[in-house]
């Protein structure tokens, strides 16, 4: 059964006076003190009831107590002690004061009051006994000395009367839950004790008072100042809360703001980063730090809207003399505090009159500078500075600082690292990507190149590779993970790709040769003792624009995408192949006819894979985008990236490489059949020099007529029939094809003076622009290029 909410209001004389000085309230029980009713005094001047004028009303401070003559009205006048309390304006309330004072319980209780009995007078513990009204019947010393009042002159007063403040009205509340429960209560609060300046944590221990028959005649309530172990806990929350919101990135200014952010409002007001900038010294921070210190500003937070504190934007670099609290505790290596009553900082704002009037402004009092050091390095000074809190930094506030500073600058000189080897493997990349793709016949091309958000430069790569007969060839490449040693492998199989697409090998030959690659530099990196083996997929693809047919093979890499004119986007059927590095596996090459015009689409699996979406859906996004109605090749770049990284970041690193196509006419390629007769060269040539009339290329018949005749003659003569001669020219190229069943390949060497032959294909390296052999499945082809005009000089 719950008990009666226990207080008689008439047993307080209690009124409270407006800021003007008039009563607003006036209660029953100071009715019966002084006599006057309720609708006499409302809305008049307190002062009318002084009967020494003196005394100010309403009072000054936030608390007062005194006693006073009031007049009664029966015209005596009475001397009573008064409590007054200062209650501040709050929500739609304006502020008052709240004048109190005991009228029962002023008489100390009989020796065998129970509640006497519990009073543990002697105890070094604040403890105070309350009736069961929730009054105060006792307290000890030490409680009298954190009300910072006697105990005879409070006595009969309810906890929320003494207080008078809302947290004395919520422990009020809680003595009433033990009044009626008969249980014991501890509640913690946060509050300042009379006549203190500061507020301390509290732990307030309630226990029912019962008599001898059990009956619970009141509350004894303990108190005990957990101060120091509240601010422990408060240390070690904001240690645990940096340790979750510090270095959640791989960047260095998104670390220093995490900093700031974790010391705004718990240790500081206003806290500036300042790093120093490792390209002054060489692209390392130097091992020791001399006055006047260069420093670049790169977080700064603060309790005020807008950061009005602020005089050094992020970005800007200023200079810090000696006199400064950044470079006195850059040099010094250890964290300084300044205070500006101690003169500490004069020097320092008479030379920057810019931040003195900050200080003046905003009442700034103390600063607190900190060395940012990890690893034995100095990165740069966390300066912490207090103004809307009164009180200076502790010893406390330094280990504090210092503890996340630490933390702060492991991340930072993480994040400083991953940026330099980022920048390192990022300028080694674009070293070896293509800066731009070369002008073919065969096909226009363009490409893109991502790398991954989080991970890095990884091992992604494309090329586009003029072979002979106008052909290109096409390759995109994945190196398994990430970094420098990625982008090293990456260059070394772009290079052999390179290589063996110069000897003209096919799709699936090449890949065989690559695989064996892969397998040693795996065995090398085993031998060195570098982690994990070298993995790697490609796709190489050879586009013959006289044909236009593409042969195409994949070692592990995701399949290609066709567009053909008038057609929707659609996955080309290739056999998949094992990746790279496996060895001892068959690559299997496919042929397609390509009509002119096709899209042909090249990509690394990271344009494609998401956790978001499945590969299904990941394709038809990249269907939709291809489908588009782009007005070249960039720009279907741009729609393919946009669909599918709508965010312009990828997990994963993205190569992507988009071609279209050509077909050369059939009237821009000849070819004759060439009988095994060097006595019919001479027609060959003649039949050669029409051909190039016919296309308006008499500028090159002599070259041409020089080349065929030695290319046919040494055909003739070391070949094996059937022999072909087929010429192909476009805009600037003229391309003297002779083909035949020998797998014997030609070579260059040197003519003695008095040799009769020898000289046949060191002539024809003079006189063309390059020449090679290539083998085909019925034999080989010699081929020259010769240039149809003269580049400028």
């Amino acid at each position: 059964m719950s008990r009666v909410y226990p207080f008689d209001d008439a047993a307080t004389a209690r009124a409270v006076i407006g800021t003007d000085g008039t009563l607003v309230e006036w209660n029953e029980g100071a009715r019966r003190l002084l006599g006057h009713p309720a609708d006499a005094v409302l809305g008049r001047p307190a002062t009318e009831l002084l009967a020494d004028a003196g005394t100010p009303v309403p009072p000054t401070g936030s608390r007062w107590a005194g006693t006073v003559g009031l007049r009664h009205r029966d015209g005596r006048t009475v001397p009573v002690w008064l409590l007054a309390h200062h209650r501040p304006a709050h929500d739609e309330h304006p502020g008052d004061w709240l004048v109190v004072t005991p009228l029962i319980g002023t008489d100390p209780p009989a020796g065998d009051d129970p509640l006497t009995e519990a009073g543990l007078i002697q105890s070094p513990c604040p403890v105070a006994v309350y009736d069961d009204r929730l009054r105060l019947r006792r307290m000890n010393e030490a409680m009298a000395g954190v009300v910072g009042l006697p105990e005879a002159r409070v006595r009969g007063l309810r906890l929320a009367e003494i207080g008078g403040r809302p947290q004395s009205e919520e422990l009020e509340e809680n003595m009433l839950r033990v009044l009626n429960s008969g249980r014991p209560l501890d509640v913690q609060t946060f509050m300042r004790a009379g006549g203190e300046d500061r507020a301390h944590a509290w732990l307030a221990s309630m226990a029912p008072v019962r008599d001898p028959a059990g009956r619970v005649r009141g509350v004894c309530l303990a108190a005990h100042d957990i101060t120091d172990n509240h601010r422990a806990r408060q240390r070690l929350q904001l240690l645990n809360e940096a340790s979750v919101r510090i270095g959640t990135t791989l960047d260095v200014t998104r670390t220093a703001q995490e900093l700031a952010d974790v010391c705004v409002p718990a240790l500081a007001d206003f806290v500036t980063i300042d790093l120093l900038d490792p390209q002054e010294y060489g692209g390392e921070p130097p091992a020791r730090i001399t006055a006047p210190v260069r420093l670049r500003r790169a977080a700064h937070q603060s309790v005020l809207p807008d950061l009005p504190e602020v005089v050094v934007p992020p970005g800007t670099a200023e200079e810090y003399p000696a006199l400064s609290p950044q470079a006195d505790s850059l040099t010094a290596g250890r964290t300084i505090i300044a205070a500006l009553s101690a003169g500490d900082m004069d020097q320092w704002l008479t030379w920057h009159p810019e931040r003195g009037e900050r200080v003046r402004r905003f009442g700034i009092h103390s600063s607190m500078s900190v060395p940012i050091q990890a690893r034995g390095l100095t990165l740069g000074v966390a300066v912490l500075i207090r103004h809307r809190r009164p009180d200076p930094f502790t010893a406390d506030d330094v280990l504090l600082a210092e503890e996340i500073t630490a933390r702060a600058a492991v991340c930072i000189d993480n994040a400083r690292r991953y940026s330099r080897e980022r920048e390192t493997a990022l300028a080694l990349q674009r070293s070896l990507l293509p800066r731009s793709l070369p002008r073919t016949a065969a096909l226009d091309a363009s490409s893109r190149y991502l790398p991954a958000a989080r991970a890095g430069v990884g091992g992604d790569w494309f090329d586009v590779i003029p072979l002979s007969g106008m052909r290109v060839a096409m390759v995109v490449g994945d190196v398994v993970g990430h970094g420098i040693q990625a982008s090293a492998t990456m260059g070394r199989l772009r290079t052999a790709v390179r290589t063996l697409a110069d000897i003209d090998l096919a799709p699936d030959e090449l890949l065989t040769h690559l695989d064996d690659l892969v397998l040693r530099l795996s065995e090398d990196a085993g031998a060195d003792g570098s982690p994990g083996e070298v993995g790697a997929t490609c796709l190489y693809a050879v586009y013959d624009p006289v044909s236009r047919r593409c042969s195409l093979a994949r070692a592990g890499h995701p399949p290609p995408v066709l567009l053909r004119p008038g057609g929707r986007p659609q996955l080309l059927d290739l056999p998949a192949g094992p990746p790279l590095g496996l060895g001892g596996l068959p690559f299997e090459s496919t042929e397609v006819d390509l009509p002119e015009g096709t899209v042909l689409a090249l990509y690394t699996d990271g344009l494609v894979q998401c956790r978001e979406r499945d590969l299904d859906a990941s394709r038809e996004l990249l269907f939709r985008a291809l489908g588009q109605d782009a007005a070249s090749l960039d720009e279907a770049c741009d729609y393919v990236l946009h669909a599918l990284l709508p965010g312009g970041a990828a997990p994963d690193d993205v190569a992507l490489l988009l071609a279209r196509t050509r077909g050369l006419p059939a009237s821009q390629v000849a070819t004759w059949d060439i009988p095994a007769d060097p006595a019919l060269v001479a027609p060959i040539r003649k039949q050669v020099v029409d051909q190039l009339d016919a296309w308006s290329l008499s500028e090159a018949t002599f070259t041409a007529e020089l080349v065929v005749s030695e290319l046919v003659t040494n055909a003739i003569r070391y070949g094996a029939r059937p022999i072909r001669l087929r010429l192909i020219h476009d805009e600037t190229t003229l391309i003297c094809e002779v083909s035949d069943t020998s797998h014997t390949a030609p070579h260059l060497r040197r003519a003695k003076t008095f040799d009769e032959g020898g000289r046949g294909l060191l002539l024809v390296a003079q006189l063309t622009q390059r020449w090679g052999s290539r083998h085909t499945p019925e034999g080989k082809t010699i081929w020259a290029e010769l240039p149809l005009y003269e580049e400028d000089q």
